[in-house]
């Protein structure tokens, strides 16, 4: 494409598509590996990966086939009727997840935080009566932007705007124990909590906090739901970011990685949650539909293969030396280190946005996290030259 067509594709993109996004004026063609290619030829070392999606980089030759043939065979019937690639995804998902008995598949993150909430509202109707309906979340939230995701949402420039949202969401602290515990009450349905903050500056759950959650939802009848759409399916070297907490929830919502690309999302839900839900009591038309599934169950069955695990862990661990190497030269740029696994952030005296830019001009491409974290969700396939690579460009643009 040459360059009048990249101008043509920007400028289109500013007439016609609705502008919700601010985005850098060139234009992606291709990916390769953990690079993505600009239409006049210029690299990028991806440390976004769709936004902690594209698990398995760009071009995975077994993705690419079963896509391919998926294709060829079948694409759409919908909900009405059985296919064999849903019913094996949720067969691997359930295998995978002790105490977790069923799936409900969606499109997307923010539709299966919807439907866990309704899930909740739906059991705590049953078992309880009336009147337990409200969820408590935490501060530095992020669980999507329909309107039941965004009102557990906790920046206020997610909520406000559309306000009233729905009813019945409160905030605790987050890691703060008693905090959660003031929230809860007899008439709390759920906690939904991540693991692993994304939106919210890559803050680590405690495990303490976490099993607090697990206690006080216990008490108080409630469900514990836990939101992995950004941090789950290995991101952070574990197959779910709550395992090394030992808590199991009731609930767990997944998305962003588990199709490699492909739109889907999933709720794994307990048996007892299941049995109070019913025929008509919640619905999807494009949900578990055969093409992402199929895709799906070849990205969930590498990514969960112990080996593919140990290796995240092991380059996490070199990451997450490279960034502690890097935050001792600049300690007065780089002021602290925070997530797990492949899901890091970097907290900045700075501009977060402004070092992206300059990271973005020498080649790297990374997120940021509210106003002074730097993001970092490479592909979970990068190796230690990647490492070296994204932290060389880093040094030169904090320095």
């Amino acid at each position: 494409m040459a360059a009048e067509s990249r101008a043509d594709a920007v400028q289109a993109d500013r007439d016609y598509i609705l502008q919700t996004y601010t985005r850098p004026d060139f234009v992606i063609e291709r990916g390769a590996g953990v690079y993505l290619f600009d239409t006049e030829g210029r690299r990028y070392l991806d440390y976004v990966s769709g936004i902690a999606v594209n698990a398995l980089g760009y071009g995975d030759p077994e993705v690419t086939q079963t896509l391919t043939e998926q294709a060829t065979k079948l694409i759409h019937v919908s909900n009405l009727y059985h296919t064999a690639p849903a019913s094996a995804l949720a067969r691997l998902l359930v295998a995978s997840s002790p105490g977790l008995d069923r799936v409900f598949f969606g499109n997307s993150g923010t539709e299966v935080v919807e439907g866990a909430l309704k899930f909740a509202r739906r059991y705590a109707r049953d078992r309880f009566g009336e009147g337990k309906t409200a969820i408590v979340a935490c501060d530095g939230s992020f669980h999507g932007r329909t309107m039941g995701a965004v009102a557990i949402t906790a920046r206020e420039k997610y909520r406000e705007p559309f306000m009233p949202v729905m009813p019945g969401a409160r905030f605790a602290r987050f890691n703060d124990v008693a905090s959660l515990e003031a929230a809860m009450g007899d008439d709390v349905c759920a906690v939904v909590l991540e693991p692993v903050q994304g939106e919210g500056g890559l803050m680590v759950a405690e495990h303490s906090f976490l099993r607090a959650a697990r206690e006080l939802c216990d008490r108080y009848g409630a469900l514990l739901i836990f939101d992995e759409i950004q941090c789950g399916v290995g991101r952070t070297g574990t197959l779910w970011a709550h395992e090394p907490s030992g808590v199991r929830p009731d609930m767990l919502t997944v998305a962003k990685p588990l199709a490699g690309g492909l739109p889907i999302g999933a709720v794994l839900l307990s048996q007892a949650v299941a049995d109070t839900i019913h025929v008509g009591d919640h619905g999807t038309t494009f949900g578990g539909n055969p093409l992402s599934t199929a895709v799906a169950g070849v990205v969930f069955r590498r990514v969960s293969d112990p080996a593919f695990l140990a290796q995240v862990r092991a380059v996490a661990s070199y990451l997450d030396e490279s960034l502690q190497d890097l935050a001792a030269e600049l300690s007065g740029t780089v002021l602290e280190l925070r997530g797990r696994g492949l899901m890091r952030g970097v907290r900045l005296a700075g501009s977060a946005a402004a070092a992206r830019e300059a990271a973005q001009h020498h080649g790297l491409l990374v997120a940021t996290a509210g106003d002074d974290v730097l993001r970092l969700l490479p592909p979970l396939i990068i190796a230690p030259t990647h490492v070296d690579e994204a932290i060389a460009v880093l040094r030169q643009v904090l320095k």
